[in-house]
């Protein structure tokens, strides 16, 4: 596990997956005559918009509906057809698996690639404080002091004392359970008794909690998704690897986790947060395990993260990720 220094019921609106570009797939009524709807379809774009192609002929109101149905099958985009595509620049060896999973914060549109549920590992100490922040909206209460001096090294440093002591006043597994399923969380279980590390996730659901923390549409208010926002981009310098591999600048807010299984010797090594790339803002999360050592683990996880946004940004994802990685003990 790490340690210190060492290292809305539901969601109201979930990420679409599989997703349409709109402007990749769509159909729109531009007039009428006698015969019935003319349509104009667009077809896809290399850059990513549409180009309209010429009028089709006029269509009797009885095949209207199944001209539409047509054309709109023809021109969707999976987009977790096209992350599967990106992924396969991203080297996997010996008993590594990755998850990953990527959202645009501005259209909506998000694709996930891979399946399973993965150890959290650190990653949870986001989850932990939501939870947190959750009971006292509810209680219309404010963090003590105690409380936030455990938020900040929890989140900046991966403190796990501060993490064990919050575990406990949400409850442990029960208030992570309990405050997921407000979140809309279908796929994450809290660990057993004080092991925090060890619950279970999948990328999909890291993406759900995610939008919690930087959407709007939000079971958290403004004031706590502000807090764990600010917290999450002031990560100290030795953890600043993962998801912001796929940054331009200092555009990122993220945690890390990772945690070699005594079992095998491998290591899970994760990574969730918020990317800023060209302007456009993107939410990215990485699970994987089986990795023969952190670093190797650090270096699959940023050519994930990269292969993800490449999805909507259209960059090469082939490129070596430029791993942070360090020798320091698990965290």
């Amino acid at each position: 596990m790490e340690s210190s220094r060492a290292a809305r019921r539901r969601v109201r609106r979930s990420p679409r997956r599989p997703l349409m570009y709109t402007a990749l797939a769509c159909v729109a009524i531009v007039g009428a005559t006698a015969g019935g709807t003319v349509y104009v379809k667009a077809r896809a774009h290399p850059a990513g918009g549409a180009v309209s192609s010429a009028t089709t002929p006029s269509v009797s109101p009885s095949s209207a509906t199944t001209t539409q149905e047509a054309a709109v099958a023809e021109q969707v985009v999976d987009l977790d057809e096209q992350l599967a595509d990106a992924m396969r620049s991203v080297g996997v060896t010996g008993e590594q698996k990755v998850s990953a999973a990527v959202l645009d914060l501005e259209s909506g549109d998000s694709a996930v690639h891979g399946d399973g549920a993965f150890d959290t590992a650190s990653i949870v100490k986001v989850d932990i404080l939501a939870a947190l922040l959750l009971r006292h909206q509810e209680a219309g209460t404010r963090l003590s002091a105690q409380e936030k001096a455990y938020a900040t090294t929890m989140i900046e440093n991966s403190d796990n004392t501060a993490a064990s002591a919050l575990w406990d006043i949400i409850g442990k597994a029960a208030g992570l359970d309990a405050a997921n399923e407000k979140f809309g969380l279908t796929g994450t279980q809290g660990g057993d008794g004080a092991l925090w590390g060890l619950t279970r996730t999948t990328a999909a659901d890291q993406l759900t909690l995610l939008q919690q923390v930087f959407g709007d549409d939000s079971e958290l208010s403004a004031a706590s998704r502000s807090y764990l926002q600010e917290l999450m981009g002031q990560i100290e310098a030795d953890q600043r690897w993962g998801v912001s591999a796929a940054a331009d600048g200092s555009g990122w807010a993220l945690k890390n986790g990772w945690l070699p299984r005594s079992t095998t010797g491998l290591w899970d090594v994760n990574s969730i947060g918020r990317v800023t790339v060209d302007g456009h803002e993107y939410l990215v999360a990485v699970l994987s395990n089986g990795n023969s050592t952190q670093a190797k683990g650090i270096s699959l996880v940023e050519a994930a993260a990269k292969a993800a946004v490449s999805v909507f940004t259209g960059a090469d994802a082939s490129g070596s990720a430029s791993a942070n990685a360090t020798s320091a003990a698990a965290r």
